[in-house]
């Protein structure tokens, strides 16, 4: 469900006015003799289409937090409350007709076992009507291993996963595969990993939208531990760590690095990159600075380290357009006496 693009606080304005003048100009003598409790008979939308053109009234019984909607029924001028799944949802007092209310959905809303109503409190009574209200779009941060095989339990780590469907993405030339849930809460899904699954992304879909994880199946050379190294090791020969537990980008470890001044190290592979458009990496270092990178002794690639966590994608022109993976080679750069630094996510993006 795509996110609707609301209407601005000036646009419901003009709206509340032309329903307080039809109100007003009404001849209809049952509208302004109705005395009985308040009634809510639909809600819809409020607003304009990403086109501009403005939203049909046709009812829902699904809102989506952070836009507009209309309540619409009878005895709602006196209202002085509105909850939606027992929120206390502000609404405008001049945002109300007898006959109609203009309402933002609050964004902290909850969507989660939830009542699933929305109560309008009058002061001749409380109307209550069934609807749901819609959870975010789903965010996908991380899933564990990547290097995963069929029929493996991978952990997937986001939030906003409600009643979620997970799937390996559709590609221009597959389609969708189902993929079986183990278990799930809001925030982590387990599921089991399907044949022909590897170089296929895992994605995550609620009733407000889908999530795509970066990273496909199978193309870790790092997480939370080091895939298909051959030799190699640091020039001071100590230093490394690669399951170090104390914080990571993606799964639950990351390689750490604590280099001397200019120390580095050579790491031997052998992957084949007909595949590969890019390599990508995670990297958080102790003080800001950065590291020399380069791929088969190639063209010498800076990375810049912070104290946060960053991903980024390394083009393989800006590596010398490797045919294979055969050598990674390190060194710290920042000539004030080293760093320690974290690595994580270490792999490669496809075409």
């Amino acid at each position: 469900m795509k996110n609707i693009k609301i209407v601005s606080l000036a646009a419901c304005m003009a709206w509340m006015l032309s329903l307080m003048f039809f109100s007003s100009c009404s001849n209809d003598d049952s509208a302004s003799a109705y005395s009985g409790g308040p009634v809510i008979e639909s809600i819809s939308r409020s607003g304009y289409d990403l086109s501009g053109n403005i939203l049909p009234s046709t009812p829902v019984t699904l809102v989506d937090p952070k836009n507009y909607y209309i309540i619409h029924g009878k005895g709602l001028l006196s209202t002085t409350k509105v909850y939606f799944n027992d929120f206390d949802t502000y609404f405008r007092p001049t945002f109300v007709t007898d006959t109609d209310i203009v309402i933002l959905v609050d964004e902290n809303t909850p969507y989660a076992n939830a009542s699933n109503q929305l109560k309008v409190v009058t002061g001749r009574g409380t109307a209550v009507f069934n609807l749901t209200v819609a959870p975010p779009a789903p965010t996908f941060s991380s899933y564990n291993f990547i290097n995963c095989a069929e029929g493996d339990e991978v952990t997937i780590k986001g939030k906003y996963f409600l009643n979620p469907v997970v799937t390996l993405a559709k590609t221009a030339t597959e389609p969708a595969v189902p993929v079986t849930i183990v278990s799930s809460t809001l925030e982590q899904i387990v599921v089991k990993i399907p044949a022909n699954a590897n170089y296929r992304n895992l994605a995550v879909t609620n009733i407000s939208g889908t999530a795509t994880s970066l990273e496909a199946i199978g193309t870790a050379m790092y997480d939370d531990k080091l895939y298909g190294m051959e030799w190699g090791g640091p020039w001071s020969g100590k230093g490394v760590n690669f399951d170090f537990d104390g914080d990571s980008y993606q799964g639950q470890k990351s390689w750490q690095w604590a280099f001397g001044q200019w120390d580095g190290g050579n790491w031997g592979f052998n992957y084949d990159m007909t595949r590969y458009k890019a390599m990508r990496i995670a990297v958080k270092g102790t003080k800001n600075g950065q590291v020399n990178f380069s791929v088969n002794g190639g063209p010498n690639y800076v990375i810049p380290v912070t104290t946060t966590w960053v991903y980024m994608e390394i083009p393989l022109s800006k590596l010398g357009n490797p045919a294979s993976v055969t050598m990674l080679t390190f060194q710290e750069s920042n000539n004030d006496g080293g760093n320690t630094v974290l690595f994580d996510d270490i792999g490669f993006v496809l075409k």
